[in-house]
């Protein structure tokens, strides 16, 4: 088991120095560069790249890279022009936010997925089964951004239920109970908004899982010696058919990572999406790269929490 870890995160290894290549060069096709917003733009020509040439903007691209990647290592990702605070200050107070809310997503997709695949895999062809179906078909043609408008507008502005930004009151003091009430308060309308529709796939999957899992052999010979249907279900369909879906938490969790960048926007949520896309609105040119890697790398990590967990759940998964 040690060894297919140690093998799993060696393969990151590469995959990790891939992506910070493929952000250094995307980033350098911007629109301007870091120095663009750090500078007077009624300064003249020569004195802006006399400026450039000092910073090291017109040195070749592997030197910058390197000195990019030193920073990053180093956990500096420099300075937001927008902000005027170091880049790892800023993301360490949203990625905070965003991580609470990604939980907390997960946790209600699981609790509301979980139930309706089994109910519609077991009663399969059933009322109860066409419902379900019907409602995983409406939210997979559903784009999140258009759901999580309606649910702003209903249960936010017309019902007036939940808060429509902000990720706590103001003036609730950090660390009391008020303030953790607070909190769950603002991060559960966009929570459920991203549950919601993630917990489709996942119902899909279990209602198919449940299904295949009736038709095998040792179901069968179940049957046949006379079980009953709640101890077949119990002990034998339902347990196989749940291993699959607790191997793809690290998956869900990255996913519901980055579609978070639309939910947080939408309900002014201050987490690393809405930083996200403020970033390229205003050219923010270290916070777009830094968002950029840290959303990648969540991809990573959650790949390889999936991979462990699959490895657990089934070990022909270690000797591949």
């Amino acid at each position: 088991m040690w060894k297919f870890i140690v093998r799993r995160v060696l393969i990151m290894i590469p995959q990790l120095i891939l992506l910070s290549i493929l952000i250094f060069f995307l980033a350098s096709m911007m629109p301007g560069d870091a120095l663009s917003g750090q500078i007077d733009p009624s300064l003249d020509y020569q004195t802006i790249e006399k400026k450039r040439e000092e910073l090291g903007f017109n040195d070749p691209w592997y030197q910058q890279y390197g000195r990019w990647v030193s920073g990053v290592v180093q956990g500096d990702f420099g300075m937001s022009f927008r902000h005027k605070v170091e880049v790892t200050e800023l993301l360490s107070e949203r990625m905070t936010n965003t991580l609470w809310l990604s939980l907390l997503s997960l946790i209600i997709t699981y609790l509301i997925a979980i139930p309706l695949g089994i109910i519609s895999g077991r009663y399969n062809d059933r009322l109860a089964d066409q419902f379900i179906t019907g409602y995983t078909y409406i939210g997979f043609a559903t784009p999140l951004f258009i759901f999580a408008l309606l649910m702003v507008w209903f249960f936010g502005f017309h019902l007036d239920w939940f808060p429509t930004g902000g990720s706590v009151k103001p003036g609730t003091e950090p660390g009391s109970f008020a303030y953790i009430i607070s909190k769950l308060h603002h991060m559960l309308l966009p929570a459920l908004s991203m549950a919601l529709i993630a917990t489709v796939g996942t119902v899909q999957y279990l209602r198919s899982e449940i299904i295949d899992t009736k038709q095998k052999d040792f179901i069968l010979t179940a049957r046949a010696k006379g079980a009953s249907e709640s101890r077949i279900y119990n002990r034998h369909i339902f347990r196989n058919a749940l291993l699959p879906i607790a191997a793809f938490f690290g998956y869900e969790m990255a996913g519901l990572i980055g579609g978070s960048i639309f939910v947080e926007t939408i309900f002014s949520y201050p987490g690393m999406g809405q930083l996200f896309l403020d970033s390229i609105n205003l050219r923010d040119y270290s916070v777009v790269t830094a968002t950029v890697l840290l959303f990648g790398l969540a991809a990573i990590l959650g790949s390889l929490i999936s991979d462990i967990v699959l490895s657990l759940v089934d070990p022909r998964i270690r000797i591949k």
